[in-house]
Order: structure tokens, then C-alpha cells, then sequence
């Protein structure tokens, strides 16, 4: 894992993590490591985390992690989709009408299925996302072109 951007950034994560600690169990990290070339962070990892708390609804922009967890696939969408963010998602099952459901009914503009949810292909996923996540395409693909340009329609009657 790389180190985090600056001194402020650690602080903001370090505070999330003690926040953390109040609401749920901290299972690994949340510790600093001490080097010289940058700061770090251990990988960290919260569970018995309700899906509303802080730390599982806003953005940690840093090795955190937060688990909730669900009493079935039902109930785990509703979680997923209880945010105001919706950029990535991913789906790991076998069951094709989960896939369906998740296809109509996942909020994220970028929806993986049974593979890792990263990796978008520039030039081939718009990597747009939904609600806080912004809108629009944004790593390229054909939708990229159209932020660039303006819509004009003009009609003439012959």
C-alpha cells in the first residue's frame, strides 16, 4: 500500500478511525507506520457496523474499510443503495436473477459482475457514477467526446 497523500490527509483517516472505534469493532490496523519516505497508514478494518454510520456513509479517501453485515441479498442491496454515493459496485453470485436484479436496481454507474470492482478500461467504461459520485463519463470511451461538445438541433420547414 502507498503512503497517503500529506500529513493532513492521515489526520482526516486517523480521525474517521477513532470514529470507527466507536461504532463497531476494529478488527485489523488503524495504526500509523512510521517511515520516512511518506506517511502511512495500516490497512484498517471495521466490523458489526450498522449502514448507517459515518464511517460506512461517507468517503475515506484511504485504506479503510467498513463491514456491514446483511441477512441476505435482498437486504444487502438495500444497504448498498442506502448512500449518497454510487460510483462502484460489484456482484459476486451465480444466481442470473440476482444479476438481473442488480443490473435494474443497483445505484452505481459502474456495476461489475462476478470480477473485481476496479479496473475500469479507459476508452471502453464512460466511469461515470451516480448521486455524490457525479454524473457523465470520465476516464473516456465514446460518451467522453459529448462533454465536450453542445447539442444543436435546427429545423426548417421546405
Amino acid at each position: 500500500m502507498g503512503p497517503v497523500i500529506n500529513k493532513d490527509a492521515l489526520n482526516s483517516m486517523l480521525a474517521y478511525i477513532e470514529t470507527g472505534k466507536k461504532e463497531g469493532r476494529l478488527v485489523a490496523g488503524g495504526e500509523i507506520i512510521e517511515s520516512e519516505g511518506g506517511h502511512f497508514l495500516a490497512p484498517t478494518v471495521f466490523a458489526d457496523i450498522a449502514p448507517d454510520a459515518v464511517i460506512s456513509q461517507e468517503e475515506i479517501f484511504g485504506p479503510v474499510l467498513a463491514l456491514i453485515k446483511v441477512a441476505n441479498f435482498e437486504e444487502g442491496m438495500k444497504v448498498a443503495n442506502n448512500t449518497e454515493y454510487g460510483l462502484t459496485g460489484a456482484i459476486y453470485t451465480a444466481d442470473r436473477e440476482r444479476l438481473d436484479i442488480a443490473r435494474r436496481e443497483f445505484h452505481v454507474g459502474n456495476l461489475y459482475l462476478n470480477r473485481k470492482c476496479t479496473g475500469a478500461m479507459v476508452g471502453a467504461h464512460p466511469f461515470g457514477g451516480f448521486n455524490m459520485s457525479g454524473t457523465d463519463s470520465k476516464a473516456g470511451g465514446p460518451d467522453y467526446l459529448y462533454l465536450f461538445t453542445q447539442a444543436k438541433s435546427v429545423a426548417e420547414k421546405l
